[in-house]
Order: C-alpha cells, then sequence, then structure tokens
C-alpha cells in the first residue's frame, strides 16, 4: 500500500529490500523501475540516479539504528543519502534488527567499522578496508565514506517509513 501502482520507484544501497523480495516485485510489477543495474554506461547510471531523487518512491537501507530512531547512512556518491533526505515523495527504509543499536555513537560505529567495510569489499575497490575489512579512515579516491548522515527526524512528517524486519538483512 506504500506503493501505488504506476508509481515510478528508485532504489539505492538496497540489500535488504532485495533480499525481503521487494525490488524483484517492483521490476515485475505495475511500477516504473528505476533500475541502474540495467544501465550500460556511467552516464546512464548517473542519469538514472538523479531521476531517483525525484521518483514517487525511494527503497533504501540504513546502515545502522539508534534504539531511538536516530538512522545512520554512509554512502560514497551521495546519491542515496540525498534521496534519503530531500527529493522522493516516499522513502522506504527496510532494515533487518542487526542494524538496530543501543545508542547513535554504537550506530554511527557499526556504519563505520561493520557496513562500510563490507560494502568495500563487495564493490571490491581499491581501499585499505577491501583488503583488511577494517576501516582505517582512509581518504582514497574510491572511499564510499564520503557522506555520514545521521537522520533524527523527517520532514514532512511521514515522508520516511520504516519496514523493520525481525532477522538480519543487508550488511
Amino acid at each position: 500500500e506504500w506503493i501505488p501502482e504506476g508509481a515510478s520507484v528508485g532504489w539505492g544501497g538496497a540489500m535488504s529490500a532485495a533480499q525481503i523480495g521487494l525490488i524483484n516485485a517492483v521490476r515485475q510489477g505495475n511500477y516504473i523501475a528505476l533500475d541502474r543495474e540495467k544501465c550500460v554506461t556511467k552516464e546512464e547510471r548517473d542519469a538514472l540516479a538523479l531521476k531517483c531523487l525525484i521518483s514517487d518512491v525511494f527503497l533504501t537501507g540504513a546502515n545502522g539504528m539508534s534504539i531511538d530512531g536516530q538512522m545512520v547512512n554512509i554512502d560514497g556518491n551521495g546519491n542515496r543519502v540525498s534521496a534519503i533526505i530531500y527529493g522522493p515523495k516516499t522513502v522506504l527504509v527496510i532494515a533487518g534488527m542487526n542494524k538496530v543499536t543501543d545508542s547513535l555513537e554504537d550506530a554511527v560505529k557499526r556504519a563505520r567499522t561493520v557496513a562500510a567495510p563490507a560494502n568495500q569489499q563487495r564493490f571490491q575497490l581499491d581501499n585499505p578496508c577491501t583488503v583488511t575489512g577494517i576501516c582505517t579512515d582512509c581518504k582514497s579516491a574510491s572511499c564510499i565514506c564520503n557522506q555520514i548522515v545521521i537522520t533524527r527526524h523527517c520532514r514532512p512528517v511521514g515522508r520516511i517509513k520504516f519496514i523493520l524486519v525481525g532477522e538480519d538483512l543487508g550488511l
């Protein structure tokens, strides 16, 4: 019900949404899927990432969430956190219980020391944490820790919606 038929739907950093079958449901359903995986060139991917910023619905995950409801996300290019912050009419955050931490400090730590190195390894980028699995706070050109965003509240109220799945999902 949060994704009306015919809606344009984009996503970024949405491993959890993929794991629960939501990405495939969008691809196969009556939606306009803004699917960057179908792009051939970097220019096409960049253009589609911009389209996601004005989509009806944007699907994403969280790198960390504090028990008091603050969400932490780390991004390399900024397309994912930009969409969370401003743009799409609705943002759906799909997150597993492994993302929930006791405090904001722990959520940031999880994002920096668990999610970011794991994503670097997934993308096979040339950074120290790709090899070691440990964040060294590098400043390399291919670092994916360029923007660290803490979302405390949502404006307008209700624009960001959370689906917290009672199992471990994503990185």
